[in-house]
Order: C-alpha cells, then sequence, then structure tokens
C-alpha cells in the first residue's frame, strides 16, 4: 500500500451469516459480498455479543463492552462527558491520526443527528423511525415521497411484517445509502486516507424489498425455520410476542405458522440481495476511482434475525440465529481467500480499525485486532461474554451458557446440537463443565459491573499521602477518567 490504507466498513442491520451464498446460502446469490471473501478473510465463527440495535453500535463506537459503557438495551445511549474520561470513540482517534471519517446511513446514534467523531455525515436512520427528518427524508420530500411506516403497507399484518415496498427501488432507503456511499467517494476518495463507515437500514424488518428482487430468490431452496423446543424457553417466546406488539412493529405474533416464516424468509433474502447490489455499486465505485487496492473493507452486522427460528421473530437473545454474524475482510492486493475459524467479536472490528490505521488501541477497549490480518494476533479469543438488559452469555465456541431475567438458563453443546434443540443444564454428564462455565460468567460480569462504575471512583491510587486531601472543602474529581485512559 502507498499510503495509510482508506478504511470502510459496511455494516447491514440485522444480517444473520447463513443468508450469504458465501456463507452457504443456496436460495440467493451475493456476488459481490462474496467477491470481499474472495479477496480476504472470511470469518466463519464471528459473535454480536450485544445482540440489539443501540448495544452493539455502542460497543463498537467505544471498542467497550456493553456493561462498561452502559448501554445494554435500546432505551439508552452513552453518555455526553466521556472525552472527560479520557474515552473517545473510534472515528475521533482516526480523525486525530489524520483520516477524514464519514458516516452514511443508519448509525441509531441518539440524538439521531449526533456526530461522535465522524466529520462528513449522511443520515438515513432505521425504516421504523418514520418522522426522523434525516437526509433520507428530505431526499423523499424534494421528489414528491414520503416514508411510509409498514402498516400502511398492504398485507402487513397477515404476512407478519413481509410485504412490498411502496416506494420505487430507486427512492428506497438501502439505495439511497449506497448511492451517497458511491457520491462520497467519488468526491472525497482521492483527498486523502478516509475512513467510511456505510450503515444500510436493511434487511431488518418491516421485511420489505421491492417486488423485482424477489424473483431473485428460490424460495424452494429456502430453509425452514429451526423448530421450538416445547417448553424450553416459555418466558423467551412471550416477551417476543409482547416485544413485537409494541407500536414500532405492531404486529402479533402468537400465531406464527411454516407459511409465515418462510414468506418472510423469502422476503428478507431479497433485502440482502437489494444490499448486494449496492455493495457492487461501491466496489465499482472504489475500482474506477482507483481506490480499491488501498482500501481496506470490512463486512459485519449488529446481529442476526431469528426469522422464525424457535418460533421467535427479530433478535435479542443469544440463539444463534441472533447472534451469529458475517464478518469479512478484503484486503489490497490479496488474490486469494483465507477462511479464519477462530472465535471473533463484531466488538473487534474497533481495535482492527485502529490498528490497519496505524494508531495504538487505547488499554480501555474490550476490542482488540482480528487474527488473520497481520496485526500481531495469532489467534481468537477463548470465550466471549454476552450481556443485553435481560440476558448475559458465555460461549467458547462449542458450549454455550445463556441466563436470562426470566430465569431461563439455557446450555448448548453446538458442536452435537447446532440448532439448540438440547438443553444440556441438568445432564449430570455436564455438570462439572456447567459449573466451571457459570463461575467464569460471573466472574466477568462482576468485573464489567465494577468498571462501568468508572467515573465514581474517588482515586486510582491511596490518598492517604496526599496533604490536599486532607484540607477543608477537597473535591473529589468527577468524571474519573478511566484507569489507563490517555
Amino acid at each position: 500500500m502507498d499510503r495509510q490504507p482508506n478504511l470502510i466498513f459496511l455494516m447491514p442491520d440485522q444480517l444473520r451469516h447463513d443468508f450469504l451464498s458465501c456463507y452457504g446460502a443456496t436460495f440467493v446469490e451475493t456476488p459481490h459480498i462474496d467477491s470481499l471473501a474472495a479477496h480476504g478473510v472470511r470469518y466463519t465463527r464471528a459473535y454480536s455479543t450485544s445482540p440489539v440495535c443501540v448495544p452493539a453500535r455502542a460497543s463498537l463506537l467505544t471498542g467497550m463492552n456493553a456493561l462498561k459503557n452502559g448501554v445494554t438495551d435500546n432505551g439508552q445511549w452513552l453518555r455526553p462527558d466521556l472525552a472527560a474520561m479520557g474515552i473517545h470513540t473510534w472515528p475521533e482517534i482516526l480523525a486525530r491520526h489524520g483520516y477524514y471519517t464519514a458516516a452514511i446511513g443508519k448509525m441509531h446514534f441518539y440524538p439521531w443527528d449526533i456526530k461522535h467523531g465522524f466529520q462528513y455525515r449522511v443520515a438515513a436512520e432505521d425504516k421504523r423511525w418514520i418522522h426522523v427528518r434525516d437526509d433520507y427524508y428530505h431526499f423523499l420530500r424534494e421528489r414528491g415521497h414520503r416514508k411510509y411506516h409498514g402498516n400502511e403497507h398492504e398485507g402487513y399484518y397477515e404476512n407478519k411484517g413481509a410485504i412490498i415496498n411502496k416506494l420505487p427501488w430507486e427512492y428506497s432507503v438501502d439505495h439511497f445509502v449506497g448511492q451517497e456511499a458511491v457520491r462520497f467517494i467519488r468526491q472525497y476518495g482521492n483527498d486523502g486516507p478516509f475512513a467510511l463507515m456505510v450503515g444500510f437500514p436493511g434487511p431488518h424488518c418491516p421485511y420489505d424489498p421491492n417486488e423485482e428482487f424477489l424473483d431473485a430468490v428460490d424460495p424452494e431452496r429456502l430453509p425452514p425455520a429451526v423448530p421450538e423446543v416445547p417448553g424450553a424457553a416459555p418466558g423467551l417466546r412471550a416477551n417476543n410476542i409482547e416485544g413485537n406488539r409494541k407500536p414500532w412493529n405492531g404486529v402479533d405474533y402468537s400465531e406464527f405458522t411454516e407459511a409465515h416464516k418462510q414468506k418472510i424468509r423469502h422476503h428478507y433474502a431479497a433485502l440482502v440481495k437489494q444490499i448486494d447490489e449496492e455493495v457492487g455499486q461501491i466496489l465499482q465505485a472504489l475500482e474506477e476511482e482507483g481506490l480499491l487496492e488501498n482500501t481496506v473493507i470490512l463486512f459485519a452486522s449488529d446481529h442476526g434475525d431469528y426469522l422464525g427460528d424457535h418460533n421467535l421473530i427479530g433478535k435479542g437473545t443469544f440463539f444463534e440465529a441472533s447472534i451469529h454474524i458475517p464478518l469479512i475482510v478484503r484486503l489490497p492486493r490479496r488474490a486469494e481467500a483465507t477462511v479464519v475459524d477462530d472465535l471473533v467479536e463484531l466488538g473487534d472490528v474497533t481495535a482492527t480499525l485502529l490498528a490497519l490505521a496505524g494508531c495504538p488501541v487505547p488499554g480501555y477497549m474490550d476490542s482488540r485486532p482480528l487474527p488473520g490480518l497481520g496485526l500481531g494476533v495469532a489467534e481468537g479469543r477463548d470465550y466471549s461474554i454476552g450481556m443485553v438488559s435481560d440476558g448475559w452469555m458465555i460461549f467458547d465456541g462449542r458450549w454455550k451458557l445463556a441466563k436470562y431475567k426470566t430465569g431461563e438458563i439455557l446450555f448448548f453443546d453446538l458442536d452435537n446440537d447446532p440448532h439448540e434443540q438440547h438443553n444440556l443444564l441438568w445432564d449430570p454428564a455436564h455438570r462439572e463443565r456447567y459449573l466451571a462455565m457459570d463461575a467464569r460468567l460471573t466472574q466477568a460480569i462482576m468485573e464489567a459491573v465494577t468498571a462501568s462504575h468508572a467515573d465514581k471512583r474517588v482515586y486510582h491510587n491511596s490518598l492517604s499521602g496526599d496533604p490536599s486531601f486532607g484540607r477543608e472543602s477537597w473535591t473529589r474529581p468527577y468524571p474519573q477518567r478511566w484507569n489507563g485512559a490517555p
């Protein structure tokens, strides 16, 4: 590479790994996303440890796990004085090292128009946020269109959110995001090193592709949903139904037939096909501008989608459909494909972006560079810890233990039970392993909870030898800087 590489992070919303042909899907072809893997590294065991939109994005921004940064559900966000604690987002760090940082598409920040270190911003937020006056809102309004709620489409309730988009393809949100990314590349790509994050709002529900893309999916090859084990997790199922009845969605999944699930999967796959088309346009723009061979492209998703697996829809638990994500890194001038089977996390994208740019990774980050990229990391993680507001998980790549606020505890051996049908919690043959993993999970959660209160710490070292502390009106520092923050 002639200079610091350009960095592009492509992140569709709610894309599970097994709906890409490079991960084995036979019912839809994703040649442009596949081409990223053909010239780089594809990770087969990549996981989102906080599988909800906002927590996943907060962890990516800060490189810190969800408990430490304080964002464990969609109703929370990062404190506004992170810099006072010595914590900086990855775009802030890259900007200080000479990168022009850009965010295009869905970021899911609060407020939605905050920049968090991105110097260039084009916003097209979640398909559910129809009242947000973002750049996509104005794009539509100037052309005599508007955003639509899913329930304004024919068959929305009957088909459990699987609909045909009322807007033509040229006005659809994923196309808008893709074309804005192309425009940025053509206008600014040759001005110096850039770091661009592209957040596609799809294939998140509503499952609303344009009709022409449905024909690109072979419904006969779509695998059926993983069955629900009767009585295995009734609390998770009840919460899933109740959460989706709320106005943001309004769909009742208490009746959820196999026909419903297959229709949703068909529409979801068509949305994936649409995003693949936009990835192709971005690659074409990079090639035409002479930028492709000095640009590293990372492709990953914030989490997956059950699509009927375990009789659930959406995400939020630690079932495979919710947390197993695609993760691909296309490297400049890499002619061969590499597959890495090590356990890695979505959050590792943060440290990888910094390391690729030659920036040191701050000590407060949980993120670490991905293996297989020549960044000094020989192998993946021994285990991953999952954290959301109503559940915790520990996973070592084979054994997965998940504990939920509902009181349900699920313990699976994925090597012998990839569809998570057999809960081994009470199996005496696995009791010792369960107890060891539970102890490690408890230890990790305790450490994260303690770290989450770093702002309240009075001192990092003893005050016993500090004369100023002994005088009246001594004031403690607040917020305290994170120990080890530069």
